[in-house]
C-alpha cells in the first residue's frame, strides 16, 4: 500500500466579526437599504467563518469548498475594509498546526491584528485539507487517482503561495508551520506525491516502460529535494525524513526496474542486470531502515524475480558484460505536475457577499474628491457672499436706499422699516443671545470627547511601555507609540480645529457687542424707532429728479444681481456627479487610481461654467457700484445740508449696517452650531476608533503576556551542569548511515513529449 504524507489543519480561536464590521458599516454608510444589505452580509460572513473554522471538517470536497469560499471572501473584502492595527482592528489567533504528536512538531500560537495573517492561515488549511482528501483516495480507481493528483497540486500551489507572501502579510515572525522554509518544503512534498500519482496511473494503464521510468525518476528527484530541505530542520520529528528517504529510494528503484525492461527490449542484457541489481539494493535499504514506515515487500519480490531470471539467461545464453552503475546511461525525467496557481476565486460556487461595496481605494478617492468638490463650492459661494457683503457695506455707507426713501425727513424710510420687521421676525436679540449661549456648551462637549479619546491612547501606551521595559526584546509587538501616530495626528488636527473655532466665535461675539445697541433699536416698535431717529428739514424738491431716478434704477439692478446670486448658489450646491464609476473603471484598468487627475478634470467639467458666471456677476456689481457712487455724489450735492440732516443720515446708516450685521451674525452662529454638532459626530467616531484599537491592543497584550509567562515558567531555573561520567548511561548505538544515493539523473530532451493528458486519457500502451 502506498504511503502518502498529509498535513494537519491549523486551529483558530473564535473571533466576533459582526461587532467591528457592523460599526464600520453604520459609520460609513447612511441608514437605508444599502446599509441593511451590508449588515446582513456581515452576519453571513461571520457564519461562513464559523462553518469553515469553528467545527471539525470532513475529508471531503464539500468541506474544502467551504474553506475556499471563506478564503475567496477574505480576498474580496480586504480592499473594501480598512483592516489594520490603527483602523479596523481585528485580532486573529491561530495555533501551530504541527503540535506535539502530529507530523511536524511545535506548540505555539500567534495572535495578530492582520487580515493577511487570517488569509495565510485559512489558505494553509485549504492546502492541508486538500492533502488529506488526496491521501484518502483509492489509488486502485482511475477517477480517484485524478482527484488525488488535482488536490496534491492544489496543496502544493497553496503552500508555495504562502511561502512567497507570508513575510509581507505578517508584521512579526510567523509560527514555524507557516514560515517560508516549512511551507516551501511542504509544497515540494505535495508536488512529489502528485508526480507519484501520475506514475501509479501510468503503471496501472500499462504505458510504455520508457514513459513510466521517466515519471518515476522525476518523482524520485522531487522526493530527494524534499529530503534535502527537511534534514537540517531541528523542528521536524523522526517520521518525516524516513518517509521521504524511503520514497526517494522506492521511486528510483521503480525507475531502474522499468528502465531495465527497456534495456532488455534493446538486448542490452548486462545493463538490464546492472539496473535490477541497483534497484534491489535500493529496496533492500528501504526494507532494512524504513520498514516501519513503508512496506516494499511486493516491489522487492518483483525486482528479485526479474533479477534472478535476467542473471540466469545471461549466464547460460547471452554472457553480456554487466557494467558499473556509474557507467549506465542517465534515465530521463518527465515532470507532469505543476503547483496550482492561487488566483481567487478558488471556489466554483463563490458569490461575493459585499459585491456592491466599493474598494477602500475608491472610498478614499471619493473622500478626497468630496473635499475637493466642497472646496470648489465653498470658494464660489464664498466669492459671491463676500461680494454681496461688500455691496451691502458700500450702500449702507451711502445710506442707500434709505436716503432716497427719506425725502420727507420725518418718517421711517421703507427699507429701514422692512429691516426692522425682518429682525423681529427672526427672533431679535433673544435669538442671537440663545445661539451665543449654546456655543460654549457645544465646545465643551467636543473637548471632553477629544480628551477622553486621547486619554485612552495615553493609558494604553503607558502600559505598553512599562511591559516593554520589563520584558525587553521579548515584548515583540508593534510599539503603541508608533501605532498611534496617525490617531494622534488626527487628534492634534481636531484640537487645532477647535482652537480656531474658539477664535472665530470670539470675533462673532465682538461684532455682536459692537452692533448690539443698534440691533436693539431695530427691535423696538415702529413709533419708538421713529422717535429715536432725528428729524431733518424736508427735501421734497428732490422727489422725481433725474438723479433720484438713476439711483433707484441702479439699486434695482443691484438687487437683481443679488437675487441671481442666490439662484446661482443653489445651482452650484445642487451639482452632483458619481465619481465612484470613474474610480472603479480606473482601478480595474490600471490597478491604481490617479485621483487628482480624474477629480480635477471632472470638477472643471462640472463647475467651469459656474466660474465664468460668478466672475461675470462680480464684474457687473463692480460696474454698478461705480455708477452708484458717481450718482450719489451728484445726489448729495443737491441735498440741503445741515446738522439735523447729517445726524439723521448717520443714524440711518448705522441701522442699515446693524441689520446686515444681524443677518451675518445669525448665519455665522447657526453655521457654528451646525459645525459643533457635526464635529461631535466625527469625534464620537474618532472615540470609537480609539476605543476599538485600545480594546484590540489589550486583547493582544493579554495573549502575549500569557504566552511570555508560560515561556518563562518553562525556562530552567538554574544553569546546566556536567554529570560525572560514572553516573551517565551507556551511549546509544550510532544510527545507520543515510540511504544509498541514487545515480545522478538528468533531463533528456530527445524523447517523445509526455503530458498529464496522455496519461489520464490513454488506458493502453
Amino acid at each position: 500500500m502506498a504511503t502518502f504524507i498529509s498535513v494537519p489543519l491549523k486551529k483558530s480561536s473564535e473571533v466576533d466579526l459582526v461587532k467591528p464590521l457592523s460599526k464600520f458599516v453604520t459609520a460609513s454608510y447612511p441608514a437605508g437599504d444599502e446599509q441593511s444589505e451590508y449588515l446582513r452580509a456581515v452576519e453571513e460572513l461571520n457564519k461562513l467563518r464559523k462553518s469553515a473554522l469553528g467545527r471539525p471538517l470532513d475529508k471531503h470536497e464539500s468541506s474544502l469548498e467551504i474553506l475556499l469560499r471563506y478564503y475567496d471572501q477574505l480576498c474580496s473584502i480586504e480592499p473594501k475594509f480598512p483592516f489594520c492595527e490603527n483602523q479596523l482592528c481585528l485580532t486573529f489567533t491561530w495555533k501551530d498546526a504541527f503540535d506535539k504528536g502530529s507530523l511536524f512538531g511545535g506548540s505555539v500560537k500567534l495572535s495578530l491584528a492582520s487580515l493577511g495573517y487570517e488569509k495565510t492561515c485559512v489558505l494553509f488549511n485549504c492546502a492541508a485539507l486538500a492533502s488529506q482528501i488526496a491521501t484518502e483516495q483509492n489509488i486502485d480507481n482511475d477517477e480517484c487517482l485524478k482527484a488525488a493528483a488535482k488536490y496534491y497540486q492544489l496543496a502544493s500551489g497553496a503552500f508555495s503561495h504562502i511561502k512567497d507572501t507570508v513575510l509581507s502579510a505578517l508584521s512579526r515572525e510567523p509560527t514555524m508551520d507557516i514560515c517560508p522554509e516549512t511551507v516551501g518544503t511542504l509544497s515540494t512534498i505535495m508536488l512529489a506525491q502528485a508526480q507519484e500519482v501520475f506514475f501509479l496511473k501510468a503503471t496501472s494503464d500499462r504505458m510504455k516502460d520508457a514513459v513510466i521510468a521517466k515519471l518515476a525518476n522525476q518523482a524520485a528527484d522531487f522526493y530527494g529535494e524534499a529530503f534535502k530541505q527537511c534534514q537540517y530542520k531541528d523542528n521536524l520529528p523522526k517520521e518525516v525524513l524516513p518517509v521521504l528517504a524511503a520514497k526517494h529510494c522506492i521511486m528510483q528503484a521503480n525507475a531502474e526496474l522499468h528502465q531495465s525492461i527497456l534495456a532488455k527490449q534493446k538486448k542490452r542484457f548486462g545493463e538490464e542486470i546492472a539496473r535490477l541489481q541497483h534497484a534491489a539494493e535500493l529496496v533492500k535499504t528501504v526494507a532494512s531502515r524504513y520498514d516501519e514506515y513503508v512496506s516494499v515487500k511486493d516491489l522487492t519480490d518483483k525486482i528479485n524475480r526479474a533479477l534472478t531470471a535476467a542473471k540466469k539467461d545471461n549466464d547460460f545464453i547471452y554472457h553480456d558484460r554487466v557494467p558499473e552503475v556509474k557507467d549506465l546511461e542517465h534515465i530521463g525525467k518527465a515532470a507532469l505536475v505543476k503547483a496550482t496557481a492561487i488566483t481567487p476565486p478558488l471556489s466554483q460556487k463563490f458569490t461575493d457577499l459585499f459585491e456592491k461595496m466599493v474598494p477602500m481605494a475608491v472610498q478614499q478617492s471619493m473622500g478626497i474628491y468630496g473635499q475637493r468638490k466642497a472646496d470648489t463650492v465653498n470658494r464660489l459661494v464664498g466669492m459671491m457672499r463676500e461680494a454681496t457683503n461688500l455691496c451691502n457695506g458700500v450702500l449702507a455707507s451711502l445710506n442707500l436706499p434709505a436716503a432716497l426713501e427719506d425725502l420727507s425727513g420725518d418718517s421711517i424710510p421703507q427699507s429701514i422699516a422692512e429691516k426692522s420687521r425682518s429682525i423681529v421676525g427672526q427672533g431679535g436679540l433673544q435669538n442671537i443671545e440663545k445661539l451665543i449661549r449654546d456655543l460654549p456648551e457645544l465646545l465643551t462637549r467636543n473637548r471632553e470627547i477629544l480628551d477622553e479619546s486621547l486619554k485612552m491612547l495615553d493609558d494604553e501606551e503607558t502600559t505598553d511601555n512599562e511591559l516593554r521595559s520589563k520584558f525587553n526584546q521579548r515584548w515583540n509587538r508593534t510599539p503603541s507609540g508608533d501605532l498611534y501616530k496617525p490617531l494622534r495626528a488626527e487628534g492634534t488636527n481636531f484640537r487645532n480645529v477647535l482652537d480656531k473655532a474658539v477664535q472665530a466665535d470670539q470675533v462673532v461675539r465682538d461684532r455682536y457687542n459692537a452692533q448690539c445697541d443698534m440691533i436693539a433699536l431695530l427691535c423696538k416698535p415702529e413709533n419708538e424707532l421713529n422717535g429715536a431717529i432725528p428729524s431733518a428739514n424736508p427735501t421734497r424738491t428732490l422727489q422725481g429728479s433725474e438723479v433720484v431716478n438713476v439711483l433707484r434704477s441702479l439699486l434695482a439692478q443691484l438687487d437683481e444681481v443679488k437675487k441671481e446670486r442666490e439662484m446661482l448658489e443653489g445651482e452650484i450646491k445642487a451639482v452632483t456627479f458619481d465619481m465612484s464609476t470613474a474610480f472603479l473603471k480606473a482601478l480595474a484598468q490600471d490597478g491604481a487610481i490617479n485621483e487628482e487627475q480624474l477629480s480635477l478634470s471632472q470638477l472643471d467639467q462640472s463647475y467651469g461654467s459656474y466660474n465664468h458666471k460668478v466672475s461675470a456677476s462680480l464684474s457687473k456689481q463692480e460696474e454698478l457700484l461705480g455708477q452708484v457712487q458717481t450718482s450719489h455724489q451728484e445726489f448729495s450735492s443737491l441735498k440741503q445740508s445741515n446738522n439735523e440732516a447729517n445726524q439723521r443720515e448717520e443714524v440711518l446708516k448705522k441701522l442699515a449696517s446693524a441689520h446686515d450685521s444681524y443677518v451675518e451674525i445669525c448665519n455665522n452662529l447657526r453655521e457654528g452650531t451646525k459645525f459643533y454638532n457635526d464635529l461631535t459626530e466625527i469625534l464620537l467616531k474618532f472615540q470609537n476608533k480609539c476605543s476599538d484599537i485600545v480594546f484590540a491592543r489589550k486583547t493582544e497584550r493579554d495573549e502575549l503576556l500569557k504566552y511570555l509567562q508560560q515561556s518563562i515558567a518553562r525556562e530552567p531555573s538554574a544553569p546546566s551542569f556536567n554529570v560525572p561520567a560514572y553516573q551517565s548511561t551507556p551511549a546509544a548505538p550510532a544510527l545507520a548511515p543515510g540511504p544509498t544515493p541514487a545515480p545522478r539523473t538528468v533531463f533528456v530532451s530527445n524523447h517523445k513529449l509526455i503530458t498529464a493528458k496522455s496519461i489520464f486519457d490513454v488506458s493502453s500502451p
